[in-house]
């Protein structure tokens, strides 16, 4: 039997970073999900400096440097500090869990909006570590998928909307009414035994949403965008949201690219950007690796029971085309947190293989090779 992962139930920070079996993984939040040119290359320095030289691009738009040594952890602080990389405090850095929409600029709605919630933050009562905030509040929605608690959008037949994850609709607001908004809804959620269940989705599922904060339906969601030249710049992608440290410095090499905006599609925007010229990143649409989901695995993550990149990339340009694959190193799923066509899931150096369900679903089929994994999907 494999052995059951150490769920933390929080994620890991600048100033409170994850040991993991490569050092401690040191996560940056970036403002508005946008890093200005100066802060990016900076970072990248300091992955390469205090880290190996790789940064994770996460699911929620975060980045993360690996394999940090705990006696240079403070240095680091200090030189993200330096940067603008760095909250003032964990409790600042823990509450501002706010995905943000790449597309923004269009009209101000974004930029208005984000000051004024992060503002407010320390108004907001207790709650669990993971839960999130969400702004999908570009010209069209796109973060519908992507995890979160309390999410902004645009309405249907209304400018703008909070919309309580797992509910169908939402409350209208405006940007002046917002924060009071989000401060009602998570006075709700704590009030009615939310914290139990850890997110708001989960906790609807037992727990009527009062009336008061529905009603109004977010305009249909459009499809997760591919690399390429777009309005704002040139969308890249990174297999696994790997970004090449060093590789990431050269594409600053072009003037004309005044900043990166993350997304939680191992995706980033680099903006301004007309054409790109790199073998480090994806630039091009219809790559196979952009439709794989991979955690480090094992011996990188404490938690891994199984390496799972090789077989990850291995199976990329097997899989049919339009099925998602995710292949997890323990139960957790950290690198996927749904389900997917195939979730592979390590346990005692080999696999179990969930079909149409995530990485804690029971399993079609339990201790499989690598080989054995190909074969079962390919044959």
């Amino acid at each position: 039997m494999n052995r059951a992962p150490l769920v933390k139930g929080w994620c890991p920070g600048a100033h409170r970073p994850m040991a993991s079996g490569d050092g401690l993984v040191v996560r940056v939040r970036p403002q508005m999900s946008r890093l200005d040119r100066t802060q990016a290359c900076t970072l990248a320095e300091l992955a390469i400096e205090y880290g190996n030289g790789v940064i994770d691009l996460t699911s929620r738009g975060n980045l993360q440097i690996r394999g940090v040594d705990q006696g240079r952890h403070g240095a680091l602080l200090d030189a993200l500090m330096d940067a603008r990389l760095l909250d003032a405090t964990a409790e600042d850095e823990a509450r501002r869990n706010i995905l943000t929409t790449p597309f923004w600029g269009q009209d101000g709605l974004t930029e208005n909006l984000y000051p004024r919630i992060v503002a407010g933050l320390r108004a907001l009562p207790g709650l669990p570590a993971k839960m999130g905030i969400v702004l999908d509040t570009g010209a069209q929605p796109l973060l519908s998928l992507a995890s979160g608690d309390f999410r902004f959008e645009r309405g249907e037949q209304t400018p703008l909307i909070l919309r309580a994850d797992g509910a169908a609709t939402g409350m209208a607001i405006s940007p002046d009414t917002a924060l009071s908004a989000l401060i009602d809804l998570a006075q709700w959620f704590v009030d009615s035994g939310g914290a139990q269940a850890g997110r708001m989705c989960r906790h609807l599922e037992s727990n009527a949403l009062p009336e008061g904060f529905q009603g109004h339906a977010p305009r249909r969601t459009d499809t997760a965008p591919q690399p390429g030249p777009c309005a704002d710049g040139y969308l890249l992608g990174a297999g696994f949201g790997a970004l090449d440290a060093r590789g990431l410095i050269g594409l600053f090499a072009d003037e004309a690219v005044a900043g990166l905006r993350c997304t939680p599609w191992r995706l980033f925007l680099l903006e301004g950007a007309s054409k790109v010229a790199t073998d480090c990143f994806v630039t091009k649409p219809g790559a196979h690796i952009l439709n794989v989901h991979a955690c480090p695995g094992a011996p990188l993550c404490e938690q891994g029971e199984t390496e799972t990149r090789a077989l990850a990339e291995a199976l990329a340009t097997r899989m049919p085309k339009g099925q998602s694959l995710h292949v997890s190193g323990c139960s957790k799923g950290c690198a996927h947190a749904g389900p997917a066509d195939v979730t592979l899931v390590g346990a005692n150096g080999k696999f179990d293989l969930v079909r149409h369900g995530a990485a804690w679903d029971e399993p079609f089929a339990r201790g499989l090779s690598s080989d054995e994994v190909i074969k079962e999907l390919t044959q």
